[in-house]
């Protein structure tokens, strides 16, 4: 078993660190709010004053953070950078979503160091983080995935080396903006249908059962009431917020513009998920769009 360095305890740090101490590691946490570290606490983990102090001697750090400054700030840019504080034997997991330069340059000045560095985001949403049956796609070497992948395995049901360093990310938000394009038009559908007098948990079940059936559909309902564990019957907290979804879909025009791929999709996805976050929803998970459409029926 091994000594890991949690930090990021939000609504899918705080069940992947769980599963990992669940596993029988020695998971030492840290984040800046008290009481994901009661939390991590109640679940197995030890809770560490500082980053720095969960770090000292740890065989894997694991980082689930919101943005690229904010790693890139933890590992280089920081009054005490984890970098200087990791040994060469040492492996850093981060499972952050950001852009794909930052997770090479952060990469790049570890290796600096001698120590290694993978991006390895995941999906799944916060379900999948409680049940440990996320998807991870990590980007670095061959030798360092072999490292990080029986660390991982306790948190997932897929893992996937989709190259070098900078890889995962780009397939991260390739597949979140489909993601996000599957979103918009379940909400579209399923608005549709129920402004023309259908029950939305019976067509749910028809357009699951055809062609129409997708990821958002089948296991992520948008409609209040017809999945009885989806956000939108708890209205619409907890899973991936709105906030989220729109940061991703940036990076991925980035990576459109940069590569000159063509979007039209995605970047509509990117203008309504925009006036749904200018609306002030942007705390709310992402299938909370439906109250978008919703809206502009009243």
């Amino acid at each position: 078993m091994a000594t890991i360095a949690f930090i990021g305890l939000g609504n899918m740090g705080g069940p992947m660190a769980a599963n990992l101490a669940k596993a029988g590691h020695e998971v030492r946490a840290f984040d800046l709010s008290s009481k994901a570290l009661d939390e991590a606490k109640s679940q197995g983990c030890s809770v560490a004053n500082s980053a720095q102090e969960a770090a000292k001697g740890a065989d894997f750090v694991i980082s689930m953070l919101p943005a690229g400054k904010h790693v890139r700030g933890l590992y280089v840019d920081g009054d005490t950078p984890l970098f200087d504080v990791l040994s060469t034997e040492a492996l850093v997991i981060d499972c952050s979503t950001i852009d794909a330069d930052t997770a090479r340059d952060v990469a790049t000045a570890g290796a600096e160091k001698g120590i290694g560095f993978v991006d390895a985001p995941v999906s799944g949403g916060v379900g999948g983080a409680k049940a440990g049956a996320l998807t991870f796609i990590v980007g670095g070497s061959e030798a360092q995935f072999a490292q990080a992948k029986p660390v991982l395995e306790p948190m997932a049901k897929n893992i996937f080396h989709a190259g070098d360093h900078g890889a995962g990310q780009i397939a991260k938000v390739c597949n979140n903006m489909l993601l996000s394009i599957l979103m918009a038009g379940t909400c579209e559908a399923i608005n549709m249908g129920v402004k023309n007098g259908l029950d939305p948990a019976v067509l749910s079940e028809i357009m699951k059962q055809s062609s129409g059936g997708n990821w958002a559909l089948n296991g992520y309902n948008p409609y209040p009431g017809v999945m009885e564990n989806a956000p939108a019957s708890n209205g619409y907290q907890g899973g991936f917020q709105v906030d989220l979804m729109f940061k991703d879909l940036g990076l991925a025009m980035d990576v459109s513009q940069l590569s000159a791929s063509p979007v039209p999709m995605g970047s509509a996805a990117r203008s309504l998920f925009n006036l749904h976050k200018a609306n002030g929803n942007g705390k709310l998970d992402f299938s909370s769009l439906m109250q978008f459409y919703q809206d502009k029926d009243a």
